[in-house]
């Protein structure tokens, strides 16, 4: 659609700059169009394969370690009292190396593979170039699966949030609210349930949505207070939600004018997704999943060249109704997890812009004329906001009703204040200006600081939001980045954060963003934080540690010389093979003259 240049007071044309605002030309810089290329030469396919076997080794050792590190429930453990099934459990230490080796191996296959995804470091990812050639879209779909499929049928591994969400869709299905009672006055303190919920979640009520609790209380009534196949239900639930962003990242990344291999390698394929969101069973893999197919649903309708309501109706045409479609999706998933709801807004400034809306009409009109000339614009945004808080509130609505959990969830979204995360800002800067008071003389004021420090970073976060809408308004930010750098602000000012938090910011971005400066550090991050968060315990001693950390690195150094170095037994072999295949030639050559 075309807009008019706006001028200055003296009739003049704006620039460049001016015509398309002057917020986020700094990260506007992170995104580059990417060019597709052909698929591997032979040598790079049978690397590649190497690779993958490298990666599928490490989740089937880790695997066995979280036989004995998994966080395995109280009571049913399914593998108690098996010969060879439980000796991982009596074996701590050992299960600790080949978890830790099996994660190293895991996160350095994912390195490895991203040669073939984005390209060399030197040559192409420090120069913001694209590779001569990546692996195919096929490839990628099934290295993914390969090294998901060990971690399917493993405990669930670094956190036990899952009892938590098993322990509240039992007590909706007894017909009780979540949002009111906890765990233990829900279940009781001896319940099967409540033994495994960890104790800084047993008297507190659910923080999540009720789609989710709704789903879970379905799995309830199929598996009853059976812990494995409600964790095997719960985990599926979770694959749904990886298909679905296996599904919905690369067509957005297509849409951004980038490699759709690129983007699930960074997104789908990244460590943290692998080890948090399938081995971790944690809801934001269903949150994240159909925000994104919401996402592309609605970008496929604004972006068409469909009108959206049928010529002299106000009825929704076919695009109409996928604009609606999308939207109901994305709402649905905020119904999941709260947070997904900020991609509404992003939404909501692309559809004001099919509508005509344009940043420099609202700040550079003259005093005067502000009116005249920013009227279509404030009606093209309220008319967007009007449709899609209608959306959002007929789903809410229906599915708070619907489910019969009501809107308790709206007073229990800051339950998990109660965790102190080094991971997040506010909090980090608050407790260390606590303990440095505490080490001062002045007491212990940690909590008061928490509570000034905690709203000031929600509000820092809230501006800078706000500067990256008007960024996406002046078209200098693709809504879907502007929604990733939004979600990247959130993290970074949210009051609690755990590791996989960070991938409500990578995998929008991944289909974004493709200079240097985001991928490596993005790589750099997701790397890092996947090895440091390992399947330790309160009670795991330093000395435990260490030696478990040394001996899983000597063990990833062995089996990377077995993978990768040619040893003098594997030339021998070849040459022996060689041998063998020669002598076979020659007798057939004999047999055939």
């Amino acid at each position: 659609m075309r807009r008019s240049r706006p001028r200055r007071d003296n009739g003049a044309a704006d620039d460049a700059t001016e015509r398309r605002g002057d917020y986020g030309r700094t990260v506007a810089r992170l995104h580059d169009d990417e060019r597709e290329v052909g698929p591997l030469n032979e040598a790079e396919n049978r690397r590649l394969l190497r690779i993958k076997l490298f990666g599928a080794t490490g989740s089937v050792l880790l695997l066995i370690g979280s036989l004995g590190t998994g966080a395995i429930p109280v009571l049913q453990n399914p593998v108690a009292g098996m010969r060879v099934l439980s000796l991982p459990s009596r074996m701590w230490s050992t299960a600790l190396t080949l978890s830790i080796g099996g994660t190293i191996m895991l996160v350095v296959a994912w390195l490895l593979i991203g040669r073939f995804a984005v390209g060399r470091f030197g040559v192409e990812v420090l120069h913001g170039r694209s590779p001569d050639r990546r692996m195919t879209r096929r490839q990628a779909d099934r290295t993914l699966m390969l090294w998901i499929a060990p971690i399917i049928v493993a405990p669930p591994l670094l956190s036990k949030d899952i009892y938590s969400y098993l322990a509240q869709s039992a007590i909706a299905f007894r017909g009780m609210d979540p949002y009111v009672i906890s765990p233990v006055r829900g279940l009781g303190v001896d319940h099967v349930l409540t033994r495994s919920v960890p104790n800084l979640w047993r008297d507190t009520p659910a923080p999540y949505g009720p789609l989710f609790l709704w789903l879970g209380k379905g799995i309830t009534a199929v598996t009853g207070e059976n812990i494995t196949a409600a964790i095997f239900l719960h985990r599926l639930l979770a694959l749904v939600g990886i298909a679905l962003i296996v599904w919905a990242l690369p067509r957005l990344a297509r849409r951004c004018g980038v490699s759709s291999v690129a983007a699930l390698w960074l997104g789908a394929m990244n460590p943290l997704l692998i080890l948090h969101l399938v081995g971790g069973i944690h809801n934001e893999a269903l949150m994240l999943g159909m925000m994104l197919v919401g996402l592309e649903l609605c970008f496929r309708a604004i972006y068409g060249s469909d009108r959206l309501r049928r010529p002299g109706s106000i009825w929704p045409s076919s695009a109409g109704w996928i604009l609606i479609a999308g939207a109901a999706v994305i709402s649905a998933s905020a119904m999941v997890k709260v947070t997904s709801m900020l991609a509404l807004g992003f939404v909501g400034i692309a559809l004001a812009q099919r509508w005509g809306a344009y940043l420099p009409a609202l700040r550079h009109a003259p005093v005067r004329q502000w009116w005249d000339r920013s009227r279509r614009s404030i009606a093209a945004l309220a008319a967007s906001a009007a449709t899609l808080a209608g959306v959002l509130v007929t789903v809410m609505v229906g599915i708070c009703v619907g489910t019969g959990l009501g809107f308790g969830w709206t007073s229990t979204l800051s339950t998990g204040d109660v965790v102190r995360s080094w991971m997040s800002m506010p909090t980090l800067l608050s407790v260390t200006t606590g303990r440095l008071g505490v080490a001062l003389g002045l007491g212990d004021q940690t909590q008061a600081i928490l509570e000034i420090g905690r709203p000031l970073g929600q509000l820092i976060a809230a501006v800078f939001i706000v500067r990256w809408m008007l960024a996406c308004l002046g078209g200098r930010l693709h809504p879907l980045g502007a929604l990733g750098v939004s979600m990247a602000t959130v993290v970074v000012f949210f009051p609690f954060v755990q590791a996989w938090y960070l991938l409500w910011a990578v995998i929008p971005l991944a289909a974004w963003a493709t200079r240097p400066w985001f991928r490596i550090s993005t790589i750099a991050v997701s790397a890092i934080i996947a090895i440091v968060v390992m399947p330790t315990s309160s009670n795991t001693s330093g000395v435990v540690l260490a030696q478990g950390l040394l001996a899983g690195v000597i063990m990833v150094a062995v089996m990377t010389a077995l993978f990768f170095e040619d040893l003098p037994i594997q030339r021998w072999w070849r040459t022996r093979r060689g041998a063998h295949r020669d002598r076979e030639s020659a007798r057939d050559d004999a047999h055939t003259g």
